[in-house]
């Protein structure tokens, strides 16, 4: 998994950076939204409704915006007609881009992606170009600053309620878990006072690209354009940064 927990770190530093708060709760409205209109509006029978709306609740989302997008999602209220889409591409350097989409008009979609992909040096691609590079986890965060734990203790309690592996960091705690254990494993970490940072079913990188110096700033370029697209839900990459390199790109 090199590179994956890089990746995620630089990802989530520039997503709260640099993200417009009206941008993330569209994105969350729409992840709700569809929790709901496939598994009910009920959270506690419905495990992706409970991540989406813990989710929108560590965003700040009001309630009244949790409430109406629930209400989309069971057919109370009025929306758009979203559905999931996945593309392909690749960016500078080789780096494989995979992007889960909701969105109500896949034409829009599409040419947006393309003309983001050819701004920063990258091409969308076919279907099946790079997901193979995927492998759908769960996947776990433990910020070790804001809540300091007995690391042999943890690693000893994640495998035993099912996890897959655990890599201890300076300041964090990464358990990946396969996708069918990740609610087990979560609720059983939580049920021993553990606090998560994200919690989340993701797509982990099974090889990498380095990514050179030279490229390093027009890959993150592109890479943020692409979280920005309100259409685009998740930005998935194999890229392995060098930090300096990141630094000096002003990341």
């Amino acid at each position: 998994m090199a590179g994956h927990s890089k990746w995620s770190n630089i990802k989530h530093r520039k997503g709260k950076e640099d993200a417009r708060r009206g941008q993330i709760f569209t994105k969350l409205a729409r992840q709700i939204t569809l929790a709901a209109r496939e598994g009910g509006g009920d959270p506690q029978h419905n495990f992706r409704l409970r991540l989406a709306i813990e989710k929108a609740r560590d965003a700040n989302m009001p309630n009244d915006n949790i409430e109406r997008a629930i209400k989309r999602g069971t057919g109370e209220l009025e929306g758009d007609r979203l559905e999931e889409v996945v593309y392909e591409g690749y960016g500078p350097a080789g780096m494989a881009i995979l992007l889960e989409a909701l969105t109500d008009n896949r034409n829009r979609t599409a040419s947006d992606l393309r003309h983001l992909f050819s701004k920063h040096g990258g091409n969308l691609g076919e279907s099946g170009c790079v997901s193979w590079m995927f492998e759908k986890k769960g996947r776990l965060v433990i910020n070790k600053e804001a809540n300091p734990v007995d690391e042999e203790a943890l690693m000893l309690e994640a495998i035993e309620s099912g996890a897959e592996d655990i890599e201890v960091e300076e300041n964090y705690v990464e358990i990946i878990t396969a996708p069918g254990d990740f609610q087990t494993v979560k609720e059983s970490l939580e049920a021993s006072g553990y606090v998560f940072e994200e919690a989340e079913v993701t797509m982990i990188p099974t090889n990498t690209v380095e990514i050179p110096p030279d490229k390093t700033e027009q890959a993150l370029k592109l890479l943020e354009a692409l979280e920005e697209l309100d259409d685009i839900q998740q930005v998935y990459a194999n890229g392995d940064f060098d930090e300096e390199a990141i630094a000096a790109a002003g990341a």
